[in-house]
């Protein structure tokens, strides 16, 4: 039955009645993508360039950033080849592999987020020692262990798709290709591929959430010490930029589940605006988020805005 075989390829979700005004809609998408990666790619050479910024917060800046261009890189480009010459279809392949990277680069992401806030809580629970636990040693292996986990968990989600029969039916709800959407694809039980899928998610970005939150506890309770609230604002200033990191990361995510599970009867209108969301807030939000809140990097950036006025 060829309706029940593996399928050489996947249709891109697009806005049904707004098909005339892709051209434009991708025109802002460039625009917000050039956006990212230009604040992005400033990060990683005013970190690189400033010996004052090398320090552990500043080079898990650095991973988030690179993590950000790697995940805008791997969606955007199709999306906007989508928008502007009506490439809608995706090969079975390239879409597991853009699958792969979404979910993994994301989990990356998330083991970033919770070793700042490991790393503020060592700044402000335990200050004197803050130097001899995160040295840069310890930071590299912490982002090799974030690869490495990012990889381990989320491998199997390709490769449990790769021998399911698929129906006739091809069309994702996203311009990207994400496991859930994918996997609801198929004409086949899927419950090994739901329950890994579910477990790599709590164990990876759910574990990560609930390590935040008690990082930030005990933050509060070591601030909450101190005798005076002019200490306590300048100690809880220096975790602002994080918290505000971490409510991009994870508010999309959260949000992006949500239209997945309860969203089914929503116009795809919903499902492209959140798959979008997820994909390239976080990669927009975290360099203007640290250059606001980071002195330096607003130093350096202002600088370089006076040399090329020059």
């Amino acid at each position: 039955n060829s309706s029940d075989l593996s399928p050489s390829s996947f249709i891109l979700a697009s806005i049904p009645g707004l098909e005339a005004a892709h051209f434009w809609m991708a025109i802002f998408l460039c625009s917000v993508y050039i956006v990212a990666v230009t604040g992005n790619c400033a990060v990683l050479f005013i970190v690189k360039t400033e010996p004052s910024l090398h320090a552990p917060m500043y080079f898990f800046l650095c991973m988030l950033a690179a993590i950000d261009l790697a995940l805008s890189t791997s969606t955007v480009p199709r999306v906007l080849s989508f928008y502007w010459f009506n490439t809608r279809e995706i090969s079975f392949g390239a879409c597991l592999v853009q699958m792969f990277l979404i979910h993994t680069l994301s989990a990356i992401e998330s083991t970033v987020l919770l070793a700042m806030a490991v790393d503020r809580y060592v700044a402000i629970c335990h200050p004197l020692r803050h130097a001899a636990i995160l040295t840069n040693s310890a930071t590299a292996k912490i982002g090799l262990a974030a690869m490495a986990r990012g990889v381990v968990f989320f491998l199997p989600l390709p490769l449990l798709l790769l021998p399911l029969p698929f129906c006739s039916s091809r069309l994702l709800s996203h311009s990207f290709c994400l496991h859930q959407d994918v996997m609801n694809l198929a004409c086949a039980n899927t419950t090994p591929s739901v329950v890994y899928g579910l477990t790599a998610i709590l164990l990876v970005m759910g574990l990560d959430a609930v390590l935040i939150c008690l990082s930030y506890i005990l933050i509060l309770k070591a601030v909450l010490r101190l005798a005076l609230w002019k200490e306590r604002l300048k100690a809880f200033s220096t975790c602002v930029a994080h918290i505000c990191v971490v409510l991009a990361f994870y508010v999309p995510l959260i949000g992006l589940s949500v239209v997945h599970r309860f969203g089914k009867d929503l116009a795809p209108l919903v499902h492209i605006t959140m798959g979008n969301i997820y994909i390239l807030v976080p990669a927009v939000l975290n360099p203007i988020i640290y250059g606001v809140r980071t002195k330096q990097i607003q130093k350096r950036i202002l600088n370089l805005i006076h040399i090329y006025n020059n």
